[in-house]
């Protein structure tokens, strides 16, 4: 790594912003050269479910959440943007939003993530023999998880998306594109390497997008963004936002980002973000693997602007358990009474909850699982649910690595762990006593928003080099696990069994729902 960043007279300029756009809500952190978190804002949105296993968002809640906290943060911090070197962009992966070149408008919702509508189209691709050419290409396993089924969903359903499509008049973005091209007007239509390896189209063994695969799913590949690296830089702000003419400099995937943000630049660093779904990534170097255990294999923040990789499982609901108890149960207010209602009791009362909303992710990708509550007796309280809800992500977890130690032939150590959950002390410490090995929590747990920040700050000269930004890291909590581990067993073989009666619920095979409303009518 000889150099980084641009010739930038940055010494007037104090901070660099980072633009987290999340799930739930989009976020704009300022960062200091120490890494310090200086001042942040954040903006919920809304969640759209117009039928079973369909998330939706309206672009347009995502584009002004996030312009407006990124002009609130500098009102906070009573700065200017001219006090600003860059901005980085880290984002909810896969969500997709196709638009119109010419105007600018979406031409239907951005369809989330977390949407299982495409899973019968997976199953007929996969049936006719394709998965294995998609695995090789891309790494992923055909699941309606990734972005490009979303974006044939779109042109099949959207009257006259195809043939707008097919004319060249129509863009795809994943929502790291969506911002830049409106935070420049439409005069830049990129996206990074690590938000293209999750589209189910980008080749990450050569680097492009595939024709084989988009020829798979009928897509165009005029709707395809430029792919760029990761910290580079790739324009500057033209729009009348309060957010001046600040270069571009930073994008990432946000579990690549927060990779990238713990530090973990070797073959063999890991981390777990806690957010609205979990996700353990393992940097595994230059060279492309392909997992035999169900994980699947993406592309990490390279600043050697050559390929690296990751192993990677993505658990669907994590911190998204909390916020269910929240607004669909009611019984805590906000998601931070979680810990202290959880805590109200001394144990899950027998109760194992497995909340596969939208499914399961690895190691089991299955589309059709749905949410299980199991073990309710008379003497059930709210905080046995509780304690339960926060017991499932760390059993999730601790699945998925699993699946990881037995693909590196390494056990982990430790465990690295950020994101807003992992602020739960409870949570961390069941995470540790199920795992049984040590929780190590940053002092900066916004470690999806450093890492943009990083890369941004590579690009413009505003860091040295990743030695430089090692020396910023401050140590924050560590999580010891008790020594019982035939408890911890005990507890996981139950969440196993569960996990099993949960496994299929909602297949179109499966006539146990049917026969249950037939049964109680």
């Amino acid at each position: 790594m000889a150099s980084y960043g641009l010739a930038y007279n940055w010494r007037r300029m104090a901070y660099i912003l980072s633009l987290d756009q999340g799930t739930t809500s989009s976020r704009a952190i300022l960062f200091d050269q120490q890494g310090n978190n200086v001042a942040q804002a954040q903006h919920e949105f809304e969640q759209r479910f117009p039928d079973a296993g369909w998330v939706e968002h309206d672009p347009y809640d995502i584009l002004t959440s996030q312009f407006t906290v990124a002009v609130e943060v500098l009102t906070r911090a009573g700065i200017r943007p001219r006090d600003v070197v860059a901005l980085g962009i880290t984002n909810q992966r896969e969500t997709t939003i196709v638009w119109d070149r010419e105007t600018g408008k979406p031409v239907y919702n951005a369809i989330v993530w977390q949407d299982r509508r495409t899973a019968p189209l997976c199953r007929r691709i996969r049936d006719e023999g394709a998965e294995k050419t998609v695995r090789e290409k891309t790494g992923l396993l055909l699941d309606s998880y990734f972005s490009g089924t979303k974006v044939a969903w779109i042109l099949d359903n959207v009257q006259g998306a195809r043939q707008r499509a097919e004319a060249g008049k129509l863009a795809f973005g994943t929502v790291d594109s969506w911002l830049i091209w409106n935070l420049t007007s439409g005069r830049r239509h990129v996206t990074d390497q690590t938000n293209a390896s999750r589209t189910l189209l980008y080749n990450i063994v050569e680097g492009r997008w595939d024709a084989e695969l988009l020829r798979l799913l009928k897509i165009p590949e005029s709707m395809m963004p430029e792919v760029v690296w990761s910290s580079d830089h790739i324009g500057e702000v033209t729009t009348t936002l309060g957010l001046g003419s600040i270069a571009i400099a930073g994008i990432a995937g946000d579990q690549q980002s927060a990779l990238f943000g713990q530090l973990c630049f070797s073959p063999g660093d890991a981390k777990n973000t806690y957010g609205t779904g979990c996700f353990l990534l393992q940097h595994i170097g230059d060279r492309f693997v392909l997992s035999q255990n169900r994980l699947i294999t993406t592309l990490a923040c390279s600043l050697n602007r050559k390929l690296e990789y990751a192993l990677e499982g993505s658990i669907f609901i994590g911190g998204a358990v909390v916020q269910w108890l929240r607004d669909n149960l009611g019984i805590i207010r906000k998601s931070s009474d979680a810990e202290a209602l959880a805590a109200s009791v001394p144990d899950n009362g027998g109760i194992v909850f497995v909340p596969a909303f939208v499914g399961l992710g690895a190691p089991h990708w299955d589309s059709y699982a749905r949410g299980l509550l199991i073990g309710l007796e008379r003497g059930t309280r709210p905080g046995h649910i509780a304690r339960a809800a926060l017991e499932s992500i760390a059993f999730q977890v601790a699945d998925v690595m699993e699946a990881m130690d037995k693909e590196t032939q390494n056990p982990f150590r430790e465990l690295r762990v950020d994101g807003g959950a992992a602020t739960n002390d409870l949570l961390m410490q069941c995470q540790a006593d199920i795992l049984g090995i040590p929780v190590s929590r940053p002092q900066q747990v916004e470690t999806t928003a450093l890492g943009a920040a990083y890369l941004a700050g590579l690009a413009t000269g505003f860091w040295e080099s990743p030695q430089h930004i090692q020396r910023l890291r401050s140590e924050g909590k560590r999580f010891t696990p008790i020594p019982d581990r035939r408890r911890a067993e005990q507890q996981r073989e139950r969440w196993r069994e569960a996990v099993t009666r949960a496994r299929g619920w909602n297949h179109p095979g499966n006539t146990a729902p049917l026969a249950a409303k037939k049964g109680s009518a």
